[in-house]
């Protein structure tokens, strides 16, 4: 089982590495977000199945919630800048989809 304190510091580095996330996706320097997330699912990993709030004190569970509301703002956060994007992703592949469809469906040829 992981150390409380260690815990803790990893919620810290995972609640650094969302705040640079967030900067990252103003800047719209999307190869950038995807490396910071790759980062934090490896700290999730570390976590999974060795979080247990019992064996925190009160200040340290206060600290704990307070880092993942803080994780939670900057998601939110995120998603107001990557919603956009990946909007206009959609919509492109989703137009280079029926185009390819239609050309299929009639035939069409290259000149």
């Amino acid at each position: 089982m992981l150390a409380m304190q260690n815990q803790i510091e990893l919620y810290e580095e995972m609640t650094s590495l969302s705040a640079r996330m967030v900067e990252a996706a103003r800047r719209n320097d999307w190869d950038s977000l995807i490396e910071l997330e790759r980062s934090v699912s490896e700290l999730r990993l570390r976590l999974a199945g060795e979080d247990d709030n019992g064996r925190l004190g009160m200040g340290e569970r206060e600290r704990k919630a307070a880092l993942i509301q803080r994780i939670l703002a900057d998601d939110a956060e995120i998603r107001r800048h990557t919603e956009p994007w990946m909007e206009q992703v959609r919509q492109f592949l989703g137009g280079a989809r029926k185009k390819r469809q239609v050309d299929q469906t009639y035939g069409a040829h290259t000149a």
